[in-house]
């Protein structure tokens, strides 16, 4: 680790500049076991929506499998996040992490042994949307307490951020060609071994700066403050609607890919893998842009710009029939979303109260992970009657109109935003 070190600042200032976080040994600790688990949970998700598609051949199953993994968050993670301020938060994670371990490890066996139907997987992706629900706040509020200076929290935010989408990119064709040559089980199965590696990197850190609020008030009183805290700033309530319309029209479209790869554009789990990951290769460029990005203040008009853009490429994807162009489009798409998602918490995080950080953070989670698993049932429905690239192509006019509006508002935000800043 210390040999990476001393490599990093030996780095061109503009690269430097974007791999700055990983100067703090906790942060690389975490940052370099996070990315093969997150590659085996990549693996894990694409073997999942092609064994629901493969089983069902409905879009509304696998909208009810996305729902069942994602609603959860609508109801606990916003109670987790006040329990982020008051639990340990390292080894919180540790404990939700051997949940997912132990879920995708079931996962494996019930298809393995040939036991896995519909149902099973609805119940497991319900727990796994439990222990996500739990688990997003901490891991995200846990961030700051491995980077001690709060200029270089930002960084690290962005970099968590190009990790997830490297993965993104890297994982889904893995798991495509794994689906043809070994079957969905054994992608679990990777995937419950792939934990390992971030568990054992949770046990090597020692994370010491986090600030644990004292606050004697009841959980729900605490929740109430938390959200006054992000509603009383301006820009921060108009970033957060413009998530919102962005979570509820725009993400469901990841749950339809399968649809897309078999049907639109005749392909197999191989072309699915690879429509991920040329999605996950826009969201790793747009993840690195933002990393390299140091002006708080030009967040409002980055995020109009990647809303748009993410808007305009899901519209091209919807109505694509070519491959070419359908990864293409979806590359723009990953791009947009990234910038527009992850700046967003970038800006929640590095103005947030530590003492509330972990509220902070689990409402905009909320704004997305609860969000997302409505529109995808709404997408999954509508989907079976109207079609599938139709629906998605509404759904993307509708996050284009929402992205013009919050444009409109754009010049008082920015105003406001710098008056906060410097004050």
């Amino acid at each position: 680790m210390q040999y990476l070190r001393s490599h990093l600042e030996q780095l061109p200032s503009p690269v430097k500049a974007i791999f700055k976080g990983l100067t703090y040994r906790n942060y690389r600790l975490y940052f370099f076991g996070q990315s093969l688990s997150l590659i085996g949970t990549w693996v894990q998700n694409i073997a999942l929506s092609w064994l629901v598609f493969r089983l069902t051949g409905s879009a509304f199953m696998l909208g009810t499998v996305v729902f069942a993994l994602h609603i959860p968050s609508l109801f606990l993670t916003p109670l987790a996040g006040v329990m982020a301020d008051r639990w340990n938060r390292r080894k919180t994670i540790i404990v939700t992490q051997c949940m997912s371990m132990l879920i995708a490890f079931g996962l494996a066996i019930l298809t393995l042994t040939e036991m896995i139907t519909v149902n099973w997987i609805i119940i497991l992706a319900t727990l796994n949307g439990i222990t996500l629900a739990i688990d997003t706040p901490f891991r995200q509020a846990f961030v700051p307490d491995m980077v001690t200076r709060q200029n270089d929290v930002g960084n690290a935010i962005a970099l968590n951020s190009t990790l997830y989408n490297l993965a993104r990119f890297v994982g889904p064709p893995i798991g495509g060609i794994l689906i043809s040559l070994i079957g969905e089980g054994w992608c679990f199965f990777i995937n419950g071994i792939s934990f390992f590696a971030v568990l054992i990197a949770l046990l090597k850190i020692r994370a010491t700066s986090q600030v644990k609020s004292d606050n004697p008030h009841p959980i729900m009183r605490q929740l109430v403050e938390g959200l006054n805290h992000a509603w009383d700033l301006l820009p921060l309530r108009h970033l957060l609607r413009l998530l919102l319309f962005s979570s509820f029209f725009g993400l469901p479209f990841q749950a339809l890919l399968p649809v897309f790869a078999a049907e639109v554009l005749s392909g197999d789990a191989q072309l699915l893998g690879f429509l991920t990951g040329a999605l996950g290769a826009g969201a790793l460029t747009g993840a690195l842009y933002l990393a390299s990005r140091q002006r708080v203040l030009t967040i409002p008009v980055l995020t109009y710009r990647a809303a748009l853009a993410f808007s305009a490429g899901l519209a091209v994807f919807a109505l694509s029939e070519v491959p070419w162009l359908s990864m293409t489009a979806l590359a723009l798409t990953g791009f947009g979303m990234v910038i527009h998602f992850n700046a967003t918490n970038t800006l929640l995080q590095s103005m947030a109260d530590k003492d509330k950080r972990g509220r902070i953070v689990a409402l905009y989670s909320l704004s997305f992970m609860g969000i997302t698993p409505l529109g995808s049932l709404a997408a999954g429905f509508l989907a079976e009657y109207f079609g599938v690239p139709a629906i998605v192509f509404v759904f993307a006019i509708v996050c284009l109109i929402s992205a013009i509006v919050f444009g409109q508002k754009l010049r008082p935000m920015v105003y406001l935003l710098a008056r906060k800043i410097n004050r």
